[in-house]
């Protein structure tokens, strides 16, 4: 992109940046002791993370990964603030599965339902634009995330992207030619031998969009979610049922309010 352009004025940016400097550096203060000020005083702090747990340079699905940790841990190592310091992990998950780019995806469907799940739920990567990939619920990937992050609690996103559907699938294990196996596979090239094994559910025909409390769900959905926390064994604390902020309904809060 830079060949044959012309070589940057060093001065002039130098002179840019100090410009800069005068403005930002007001704002620049120790952060991790201002996390621990704030956890002394007893405030609410939340840490937000970024990227699928899949994603981890250490943890994830080498080289389908990032350049950096996106799992829990990530949140003492960037900042400074112990991780027994934190009271409580929110992991959150659609209620189908997805993935943006290349790398393993065992549930990714190729036929007229992932087309479905991919226009309803409207999946197309925030930052990069690309379309992404969609498959069912992988029960067997999320109950991995939850051991790497310590996870105390669910957020399920995206129920109602389910809402019509006669029949729902969850992946609970995967068929390899050694097996059955209840946990990923190490390293990326043993995905190319595993198939997904799938628990079929009843679907729900009635709407869950805006749903504000759990006994408005349809009994399908209520019975799908009992059937996912027994499969990542974990709850799910959280169930959110459209794009405003107030579409959720909310089990347990994550600071206990």
């Amino acid at each position: 992109e830079y060949f044959k352009e012309e070589a940057e004025d060093i001065d002039a940016a130098h002179a840019e940046l100090r410009q800069m400097a005068t403005e930002i550096l007001p704002m620049a203060a120790d952060v991790t002791d201002i996390l621990h000020d704030y956890r002394k005083r007893g405030e609410n702090i939340l840490f937000e993370g970024a990227q699928g747990s899949l994603l981890d340079i250490d943890l994830g699905t080498y080289p389908f990964v990032t350049s950096s940790n996106t799992t829990a841990g990530g949140t003492a190592t960037g900042t400074g603030f112990g991780p027994l310091f934190l009271d409580y992990v929110l992991g959150i998950t659609k209620a189908y599965t997805t993935r943006v780019g290349s790398g393993p995806f065992p549930t990714e469907l190729f036929d007229d339902m992932g087309k479905h799940l991919a226009v309803k739920g409207n999946e197309v990567g925030t930052t990069t634009g690309r379309a992404r990939r969609c498959g069912w619920f992988d029960a067997v990937a999320l109950r991995h995330a939850i051991q790497i992050n310590s996870v105390s609690g669910i957020c399920l996103t995206k129920l109602d992207v389910l809402d019509g559907l006669e029949t729902v699938k969850v992946c609970v294990g995967y068929k390899t030619p050694n097996g059955e196996i209840f946990r990923p596979p190490i390293g990326c090239d043993s995905y190319a031998d595993i198939e997904p094994v799938y628990e079929e559910l009843p679907g729900w025909s009635e709407s869950t969009v805006g749903l504000t409390s759990v006994d408005q769900l349809p009994e399908n959905a209520k019975a799908y979610i009992r059937f996912l926390e027994e499969q990542i064994e974990a709850p799910i604390d959280i169930i959110s049922t459209g794009p405003d902020r107030v579409e959720t309904i909310t089990l347990r809060h994550p600071f206990g309010e």
